[in-house]
């Protein structure tokens, strides 16, 4: 059983997120690059399932700039077996469309797929639709933000939370699964796994390795910023000093920021 796991560097959930107010793009080098969380607790599940069947095979892949690949390998000492990395400077500025396309080539290029594994959403864009974009595209079904997995070598399995109730799902393989931050707690990896992570493969590829065009110069309708301006400072409020007067203050104020 071949399980894909797909994976995306992200600026560090807890430091401060720029655009650059230039192109309009998140700024990736105003913040520390790790692995999206989602990400790794997608892996997580891949992992639980490496570790009960002897003969599955998990491999990381990830599109995204030159020095993704260090996210790469974290995964990789978590406990994946492979990683395949897909950079050219033509897909700068994808859009989920094109990055969609990417990756299901590339899955298609790694061949006897059973699984692919994936966040709902990335912490930095919360797009949400490339499990399902790249699902329409391989033709396979869809199994959207599951708070359980249960996977096996023939069916996937798991359970989606909805307005008013629960929605039980099943599918044959091959699929791809979307997860949430309720699923699996990832793993921390320790020292034998990061050493050895260092000398498992890691391929990268170019769109010429993948047989196609995309980006956003490949893409028949594209988005275009027409401008941006910095969000401003934050300034002190009223001070309000309790003089017997407080609650009335207090009150005016809510009512001319029409706040009651």
């Amino acid at each position: 059983m071949k399980i894909v796991v797909l994976a995306k560097q992200v600026p560090d959930t807890w430091s401060d997120r720029k655009i650059d107010l230039e192109s309009g793009l998140l700024d990736r080098a105003a913040s520390d690059p790790v692995p999206d969380e989602i990400n790794e607790r997608a892996l997580e599940n891949a992992l639980l399932v490496k570790d009960s069947t002897k003969d599955a095979e998990v491999v990381v892949l990830a599109m995204g700039p030159e020095d993704a690949n260090k996210a790469l390998r974290k995964l990789l000492s978590m406990g994946a077996d492979s990683a395949v990395f897909v950079n050219d400077p033509a897909l700068t500025g994808s859009d989920m469309v094109q990055t969609s396309r990417v990756l299901a080539a590339a899955i298609d290029k790694i061949g006897n797929v059973d699984v692919v594994l994936a966040g709902n959403e990335a912490t930095d864009g919360r797009g949400g639709m490339v499990p399902a974009m790249v699902a329409e595209i391989l033709g396979w079904p869809v199994l959207p933000g599951l708070d359980e997995v249960a996977i096996t070598e023939n069916e996937v399995s798991g359970r989606a939370q909805v307005d008013g109730g629960t929605l039980r799902l099943s599918s044959a393989c091959p699929a791809v699964i979307s997860v949430t931050e309720k699923t699996a707690e990832a793993r921390f990896p320790n020292f034998k796994g990061i050493m050895a992570a260092k000398k498992k493969p890691l391929e990268t590829w170019a769109l010429a390795d993948l047989g196609i065009q995309a980006g956003p110069e490949a893409a028949s309708v594209r988005s275009v910023m027409v401008s941006a301006t910095a969000r401003p400072p934050k300034q002190a409020g009223p001070k309000i000093t309790d003089d017997g007067t407080a609650a009335a203050q207090l009150a005016d104020f809510l009512i001319s920021n029409r706040l009651v």
